[in-house]
């Protein structure tokens, strides 16, 4: 047996075992030995009833009773009676109903790990995992790796299966360089995965996430420094800055650039001269102005004879540039179309034709731009706006529409923490906005428990009295038998037959077709409606000065970064605006919504996001999950620290990277992820 030994032949895997193992991309020896227990259950210390302190604990015991009952909609509360020879505790689960048929059949003995803590009036054990203690191997100092669920297959059969496998560990491959190993003072590979699946004490899980995080994050780092290196073998196209052309644009806008615009457009003009083909990121906090210093650079282009595009993810947000660049370009003749989906027959045809023949200077799209049928006259610069929201195969499909490669301007309105920064864009150069245009004044944002819910419609009311306009946030579209969270048709039903009834409210949600969720937001914005009752659609760059107050409902349930978003909503003119946090229960808020009460500022909030959450919302759904990172964290900021500067190291030894084969796999399957060339 071997590591490309296929599962089916190890002893004790049937065919039942090796399909569940197959559908998750465990097929081999190998592939088996790298899935890492996702935590270690400490059974060094199993202590009796009677002893138990407030803490993280382990008992052994069997349970006496235990019943499952409906709480709430969507909540499930299963309670039991645990007990061992010195005395008796309660154990509580939410929302795990099958706890009643795995502990309630028998007498028999489990380990139950957990929190023991004081809630509603008494100490209880809450969610704590519990395994049979017969299948337990019984012996000291016993640390036991806990693997997540495969369809079905529990970790105790996990373990058994690779317990046969032990002996293979010694002959792991290493998979960094031995002069990393050394200088960084890391555990061999071998030795590491030994220590995930066997631990004799707890420092040896330690030693060997430590091996495993800075092998993942320098695979990463080092991927992205290559494709850094590899864009500056490029070719592009050359733009001349023209101050003059610049300056006088400038001298037009009807507001004054923040310094971090100016800072961010000379940036970009500068890139625009090289040969090498731009490839700079633009991050800015909600209503920072990223859409003006794009605006100069696609002035600057079209001057020089090159087409510009920009796409984003919606149609209301490509619609919103679309009308802006149009107001900020067409005084100079330079042409804008509108490419999105709704944009039918004729029209189309006709825009077709102009941007093949050059007749548009800068086009605005959707997806729609990804197609054949545009084909672009001259196009030398590529804007993609919440680029995160696109696969690495669409902005390359884009970008396959010039003849050399065109200057990219990525930009996002999320905020990207500097960890983030370093590792998955770090091939990009980086400009930040984080500043706001004058006039802004900083949103008051308060968490509201149920009972304070008449006050704040009070305070609604107040604000549409003074002609302002409301945004009222629902998670759901329609009610869900599964949970309780609110959803925007009831929501909006239950508003106009109720508090009110006497104003307009417009609804909007993701399922709505294109043209129809166009109009409700055209609606909006020219006031035919004093209320819009929304789903998170409008989280991106819909913009509506008039717009004063925003109330999210369930607000727990949104991470930090989209309450951020969503918040930004409002406060995008001069009236003071105010966003509401409506919590769904009387519980203490958590750590990550005092953050957001108490600050307005999306690049220390993100910081907050990448530690409480992980990176998943920042990077975006289709990307992130290829990432594959299994152990470590991208906000362990010193850990990164230390992978950035091996890889740099790595690099400028000349080192062969053809000699590492696995290291090479890793590297260049995180090249082709995250590159936006």
């Amino acid at each position: 047996m071997n590591l490309a030994t296929k599962l089916e032949q190890v002893k004790g895997v049937g065919p039942k075992t090796a399909a569940q193992l197959r559908s998750v991309g465990l097929e081999t020896v190998g592939d088996l030995l790298a899935f890492l227990p996702r935590k270690h259950e400490d059974f060094t210390n199993v202590a009796p009833i009677v002893e138990l302190k407030p803490g993280n604990v382990t008992i052994r015991a069997r349970c006496e009773k235990i019943n499952t009952r409906p709480v709430r909609r969507g909540l499930r509360l299963t309670t039991a009676v645990l007990a061992d020879d010195s005395g008796k505790l309660n154990a509580v689960w939410f929302n795990q109903p099958y706890r009643t048929q795995q502990l309630g059949a028998s007498d028999e003995y489990f380990f139950f790990s957990g929190v023991f803590e004081y809630n509603y009036g008494r100490y209880q054990l809450t969610n704590p995992s519990a395994e049979l203690a017969k299948e337990l191997p019984v012996q000291a100092e016993r640390l036991l790796p806990v693997y997540r669920q495969l369809h079905g297959l529990k970790s105790q059969t996990v373990r058994k299966i690779i317990e046969q496998l032990r002996p293979l560990m010694s002959v792991l491959p290493e998979t960094l360089p031995p002069s990393v190993v050394a200088h960084e003072a890391l555990m061999s590979r071998a030795d590491a995965i030994s220590a995930m699946h066997f631990p004799r004490r707890a420092g040896d899980v330690v030693r060997a996430r430590e091996r495993l995080a800075f092998e993942e994050l320098f695979q990463l780092i080092l991927a992205s420094q290559l494709n850094k290196i590899e864009n500056q073998k490029l070719q592009g196209y050359q733009i001349t800055f023209e101050p003059d052309v610049v300056r006088q644009f400038v001298s037009q806008l009807p507001f004054a650039l923040t310094n971090s615009q100016r800072r961010a457009a000379w940036d970009i003009l500068q890139d625009f001269e090289h040969a090498t083909p731009m490839n700079r990121l633009l991050q800015g906090d909600v209503g920072s102005g990223k859409t003006v210093v794009a605006g100069i650079a696609a002035r600057q282009a079209a001057s020089a004879g090159y087409q510009t595009t920009l796409m984003a993810p919606t149609e209301i947000l490509a619609a919103q540039h679309a009308e802006t660049l149009r107001v900020l370009l067409s005084p100079f003749g330079v042409t804008v179309g509108l490419l999105v989906g709704s944009v039918k027959g004729a029209a189309r045809a006709a825009l077709y034709a102009q941007i093949a023949n050059g007749d548009v200077d800068v086009v605005v799209g959707t997806h729609a731009l990804f197609q054949d049928k545009v084909v672009f006259h001259n196009l030398g610069f590529v804007i993609i706006d919440e680029q995160h929201r696109f696969g690495v195969e669409q902005r390359q499909r884009l970008l396959g529409k010039s003849g050399v490669l065109p200057h990219l301007l990525a930009m996002t309105a999320t905020p990207i923490p500097r960890s983030l920064a370093l590792t998955v864009y770090g091939e990009l150069d980086v400009s930040v906005l984080n500043e706001l245009p004058g006039g802004r004044k900083p949103i008051k944002t308060s968490l509201v428990s149920p009972p304070s819910r008449d006050k704040i419609y009070q305070r609604v009311e107040r604000e549409l009295q003074a002609g302002r306009q409301a945004y009222i946030i629902c998670g759901l579209i329609r009610d869900n038998p599964e949970n309780d969270r609110k959803s925007v048709e009831a929501e909006y039903k239950k508003l106009k037959n109720s508090v009110f009834g006497h104003r307009t409210i417009g609804l909007l949600h993701g399922k709505m077709k294109p043209d129809e969720k166009d109009r409700v937001m055209r609606d909006f914005k020219d006031k035919k409606y004093d209320i819009l009752v929304s789903t998170t659609v409008v989280e991106v760059g819909v913009d509506v000065p008039n717009a004063t107050i925003m109330m999210i409902e369930d607000a727990e349930q949104f991470g930090l970064s989209q309450l951020h978003q969503l918040r930004g909503r409002v406060g995008r003119g001069k009236h003071q605006s105010y966003c509401y946090l409506m919590m769904s229960t009387n519980n203490k808020p958590s750590e990550r919504l005092r953050e957001i009460e108490k600050s307005n500022d999306g690049f220390y909030l993100a910081e907050v996001d990448m530690r409480l959450r992980g990176p998943g919302e920042i990077y975006g759904r289709m990307q992130h999950g290829a990432l594959n990172l299994q152990i470590a964290t991208l906000a362990d900021t010193k850990l990164i620290a230390r992978a950035q500067k091996a890889a740099q190291a790595f690099i400028a030894s000349g080192d062969n990277l053809a000699d590492y084969p696995d290291l090479a796999r890793e590297v260049r399957r995180n090249q082709r992820l995250t590159t936006l060339n």
